[in-house]
């Protein structure tokens, strides 16, 4: 189920609240495009300023929006194990098909913390959980090791991994068998991760070119190595590009740029430099995406 392209989805927001129009809008531009699943609530979709009455509006949009369509899995982890819990809950009840769960930030637990916030969590929702690891986020590294054994319970099928090292990761697959999946959570390293048995990404760049990033997912699992290569240098720009501020800063000034959502971010986090905007419109009209004055 949580194989191929995911788009880790922006939350569009109009005068301060969410933009449901906008929101199924750009669900319906991934659909279109290809993809295997949406993932709302997640770091792009600034998770962290939204409150749980938003939390759980984005997703019972994106569930609505999915239904029958693709799959949903849910941002719903935090820093609190309690407060995961009570996400995780409400997003089963609104019918996500899964739940994306990122180590929890700030705290700085050790790994046997960790392993203790993932087990808890498994054991109060039926729901499949993939892990999430990105420790330039949260000041915390899930070792190898911890994933081999909380990949044990049942409910947990699978990581998203960001912590830039294909050698931990190739631990992972390796260590963790042909039924746990590794999705890329580093567009620039989707293909590499793919190359050494990664089954898929959760990806930002897939926002604005969805068609590319399902492309190159299609292209190793076919087996179509040389497609799988191109593809990876034709999007080494935009991937770069996305990430010369804050995600999902740029993500969501691309979005505008393209006429899908307004330009509303979050405090604390701002609009794009005038010199960065610049260069997001340079990059994108490289690609043929539409650029509005």
């Amino acid at each position: 189920m949580f194989e191929g392209a995911f788009v880790a989805i922006v939350t569009p927001f109009k005068n301060g609240n969410i933009d449901e129009e906008a929101l199924r809008g750009l669900i319906d531009y991934q659909i279109a495009g290809g993809v295997d699943g949406i993932v709302p609530c997640g770091t792009t979709g600034e998770s962290a300023t939204l409150n749980h009455e938003e939390h759980d509006q984005v997703i019972r949009i994106a569930v609505d929006a999915c239904k029958g369509k693709v799959a949903v899995l849910a941002g719903t982890g935090s820093n609190s194990t309690h407060e995961a819990i009570e996400l995780s809950q409400s997003a089963e009840k609104a019918g996500a098909d899964g739940l994306l769960q990122i180590t929890p930030y700030y705290n700085k637990p050790n790994q046997e913390g960790l392993y203790q916030h993932f087990s808890s969590i498994a054991g109060n929702v039926d729901l499949p959980i993939i892990l999430y690891n990105v420790p330039s986020r949260t000041s915390v590294n899930m070792d190898p090791e911890t994933v081999v054994r909380l990949a044990k319970n049942k409910n947990i099928v699978g990581v998203k991994e960001a912590s830039g090292s294909l050698q931990a990761i190739s631990k992972i697959i390796n260590d963790c068998g042909k039924d746990f999946t590794v999705l890329s959570g580093d567009d620039p390293l989707l293909w590499p991760i793919l190359a050494i048995g990664g089954k898929g990404v959760i990806s930002v760049t897939a926002n604005i070119l969805p068609i590319k990033v399902v492309a190159m997912c299609k292209a190793v699992a076919n087996g179509n190595i040389k497609d799988a290569r191109s593809l990876h240098y034709e999007l080494m720009d935009i991937n770069e590009t996305l990430f010369i501020d804050t995600n999902p800063v740029p993500v969501k000034a691309a979005l505008h740029l393209m006429g899908k959502i307004g330009s509303e971010l979050r405090e604390p986090l701002v609009s794009l430099s005038s010199d960065h905007l610049e260069k997001l419109k340079k990059v994108m009209a490289s690609h043929g995406l539409p650029v509005i004055k």
